[in-house]
């Protein structure tokens, strides 16, 4: 929900040299245990030791000063990891996942559309992420564009309008629908007097989820079964653009993923498609931090980037590029 500038500043900045170094060589590992991997169609995919790299998260989260939850899914071959699985956690601004869904999904119903027209009012600009907030009074955007600046850039005003549009209520609605009962929006972001279980508000924020939960959106989403496989290919074309580098996809090579992050002073939360070998869910969330410093390296967000590390290690690395037709 807060503006995404962190001062880059060492003071105080974990060692994490150490840390780099072991899940490298525990991704090195983990690749050559890959001898007998097996293919679907002309893509080698990984049989990575999920055991391995339970051990190798644990001892990351162990080492973490606040509470660390997370679930990984292969989606190639069904194998899941989790830790505080089932266990709540605040989304900050990784929530706004279930509204783009529950956008597309109006969409897809015909109860809405893509170039219905939204207009920005003074009224309705709030600070934290996004540039809704500086463009003038009057401003015509299109729920499309509310979208995708929600998405990539986490803009609050414009979740804000897409809220007013559809209902906060639709979006637990189809929550629902898709099993995920614990997966909440409670409020418009920065207008607390919105929510609409304000219990639930006080003690979580803006939203709340599961770790595993959270994996089993994106899951869906990857499966075409969120909404539609147009409507989820078209949902995580936009997650690709999403701007946040500097948590789970720190270390990652530049590997293509789809992703959402949120994050308030004590919370880091992002649920991640990478594309690899394998396609992979991952989801880590982390409350209760410590460390609430806004900048690049505080322990929060290091202790996302190593697990990010790992998990792709775990699964072979970043896959070569497809040489060109």
């Amino acid at each position: 929900m807060r503006s995404r500038w962190f001062s880059s500043t060492n003071s105080g900045r974990p060692n994490v040299g150490s840390s780099y170094a072991a899940i490298l060589l525990a991704g090195v590992v983990a690749c050559a245990a890959t001898a007998g991997h097996s293919t679907v169609g002309r893509v080698p995919i990984v049989r990575a030791d999920t055991a391995a790299l339970r051990r190798t998260l644990d001892s990351i989260a162990d080492a973490h000063h606040g509470v660390v939850g997370y679930s990984v899914i292969d989606l190639e071959t069904g194998s899941r990891i989790s830790r505080r699985g089932d266990e709540t956690f605040p989304t900050a601004s990784l929530i706004k996942v279930s509204i783009l869904v529950t956008v597309y999904d109006l969409v897809a119903r015909g109860q809405l559309s893509l170039d219905d027209p939204l207009t920005v009012l003074k009224i309705d600009q709030v600070p934290g992420s996004g540039i809704i907030q500086f463009l003038h009074n009057g401003t015509i955007l299109t729920v499309h564009d509310a979208a995708w600046l929600m998405s990539t850039i986490s803009d609050n005003t414009g979740t804000n309008l897409l809220l007013d549009r559809i209902i906060i209520r639709r979006v637990w609605a189809k929550m629902d629908s898709l099993g995920l009962q614990h997966t909440r929006v409670h409020s418009k972001s920065f207008l607390r007097n919105s929510s609409v279980a304000m219990d639930s508000s006080v003690k979580y924020g803006l939203g709340v989820t599961t770790p595993n939960e959270m994996a089993r959106l994106f899951e869906l989403m990857a499966l075409g079964k969120a909404v539609s496989p147009a409507a989820d290919s078209t949902m995580l074309d936009i997650l690709e653009h999403n701007t946040t580098d500097f948590m789970l996809q720190r270390y990652a090579g530049g590997a293509r993923a789809a992703h959402k992050d949120g994050e308030t002073d004590a919370v880091r939360t992002e649920c991640t498609l990478w594309y690899l070998r394998n396609r992979v869910v991952a989801c880590v969330m982390t409350k209760e931090n410590k460390d609430q410093r806004w900048i690049l390296d505080n322990e929060p967000q290091l202790t996302l980037a190593n697990m990010g590390l790992a998990i792709i290690n775990a699964f072979g690395g970043v896959p070569p590029a497809p040489p060109s037709p």
